[in-house]
């Protein structure tokens, strides 16, 4: 049995509203605006990373029969750090607090003075946004009927409603490019797609939409990837349009209000433009855009981090741990870290983000040239994701070290020896090193045998 179309476009539009949250309503108006009349290179960088790596993910690991299929292919015992490392990431310690953090700045704070007030009403918000989401993630096999039929389609009615604004108002002249996107416009908006932590997500939703397949009566495990890669196919073409209807909004916003970027965000892009085509309600509806968003990806976040979980630790300590009780915990260790506030959260997450982003690229690459190169050369895996990891997880230390207010000077002069460090994409020569020793030693280990 396969779905039908009617089913595909719902599990589409889960699929969809499991990606998109705060970082991908906010990020690509922050590009536009920045890149103003270089918007195009920008934009196009970006829905590179955020759009297409994210998608070649969820088909690496749809026809490799899994994330521990694919990661298994560095080491059998390489799966389990580097999933639990990703689920931390995308879970509680950064992606589902952020959902709250991001949405709470948009629709409460404007509305609260600043002071010890404030942190009663973040914490409040954060105890009711969190309940909110831990009931729709009760079941993950029915999320399509919470996300893909009604919470999906309303944000996308609220995007549409914000960019016949823009076609409306005009863009004048756009802005000249500024701040990170004033020069390798192309390389920054890669390097910024990263923010939006999509790849990383994409290695586990396929557990969810596979359970949201399975419940619709599709039984025959080959068919389920198929569907499940279709419905990645369809949320990669709408994401592109929605990061292009992102990006014009940013262009006009930007013509109407330049901005700082060292302490404006995209969120201050989109609320220039709201208060200026809307007046005072543009920052309610605005706000109404942030919690539909974080909402949507805070339950997806939530099922699939339980989920994960729930599989791989049935029991601790002797004792049976359910998924109700993995949900429970991951709810509200998020409800801690949200009350840190967004800016903590930002700080710590691009490094951590820099060192997990380029193993995660490598293994996506190597998965999708696996018939053709890699399965020929078995080796590659584990070389290549070995020289990267070294790099990256140096870049991560280093960077680490800044935010905490201090700095590794011999870990620094060692990295600027790499080729494209200063774009931080110093893991990319080493990736290549690693190709080829993993080649050499795959060949060599070939003749042994004979």
């Amino acid at each position: 049995m396969q779905l039908t179309a009617r089913q595909r476009l719902v599990m589409t539009f889960t699929f969809f509203s499991m990606f998109f949250g705060a970082g991908n309503l906010i990020f690509p108006p922050f590009v536009g605006a920045q890149a103003g009349a270089a918007a195009v290179p920008a934009l196009i960088g970006f829905i590179v990373s955020a759009v297409g790596l994210p998608i070649l993910g969820v088909l690496a690991v749809t026809f490799a029969g899994g994330f521990d299929t694919l990661a298994g292919r560095v080491s059998p015992r390489f799966a389990l750090p580097l999933g639990l490392a990703i689920i931390l990431t995308i879970g509680p310690c950064f992606a589902i607090p952020r959902t709250a953090t991001t949405s709470f700045e948009m629709m409460v704070a404007p509305l609260v003075p600043d002071g010890s007030g404030r942190s009663l009403a973040q914490l409040l918000y954060s105890l009711v946004f969190f309940a909110a989401s831990f009931v729709f993630a009760q079941h993950p096999d029915k999320l399509s009927k919470v996300l893909g039929r009604f919470m999906g389609p309303l944000l996308l009615a609220l995007i549409a409603v914000l960019f016949v604004a823009c076609l409306v108002h005009g863009v004048g002249a756009p802005a000249a490019p500024s701040g990170d996107y004033a020069a390798n416009q192309l390389a920054r908006g890669f390097l910024d797609g990263y923010q939006t932590m999509d790849l990383l997500a994409a290695l586990y939703f396929g557990i969810v939409i596979s359970a949201n397949i399975r419940a619709q009566h599709v039984d025959d495990e080959a068919q389920v990837r198929r569907e499940t890669a279709v419905a990645g196919l369809g949320t990669g073409v709408l994401l592109v349009v929605i990061y292009g209807v992102l990006g014009y909004v940013g262009v006009v916003s930007g013509a109407i209000r330049g901005i700082d970027a060292s302490k404006d965000t995209g969120a201050t892009v989109l609320t220039n433009l709201t208060s200026s085509v809307f007046g005072p309600v543009g920052t309610t509806f605005l706000g109404v855009v942030f919690v539909i968003a974080c909402l949507n990806v805070c339950t997806g976040l939530i099922c699939t981090c339980a989920t994960y979980f729930h599989e791989r630790f049935r029991t601790v300590a002797g004792h049976a741990v359910s998924y109700r009780m993995w949900q429970i915990l991951f709810t509200v260790f998020s409800v801690v870290v949200s009350n840190a506030g967004l800016s903590a959260i930002i700080k710590v997450s691009v490094p951590v983000l820099a060192a997990l982003y380029p193993i995660a690229i490598v293994l996506v690459l190597l998965a999708l040239a696996h018939r053709v190169f890699a399965a020929w050369f078995v080796r590659v895996y584990r070389w290549t994701v070995l020289f990267v990891a070294v790099a990256s997880f140096a870049t991560c230390v280093a960077s680490l070290a800044v935010v905490f207010g201090g700095s590794l000077p011999w870990l620094d002069a060692a990295l600027a020896m790499l080729p494209l460090q200063r774009y931080q994409l110093g893991w990319l020569v080493p990736a290549a090193v690693g190709v080829i020793v993993g080649v050499i030693d795959s060949v060599r280990d070939a003749r042994i045998r004979r």
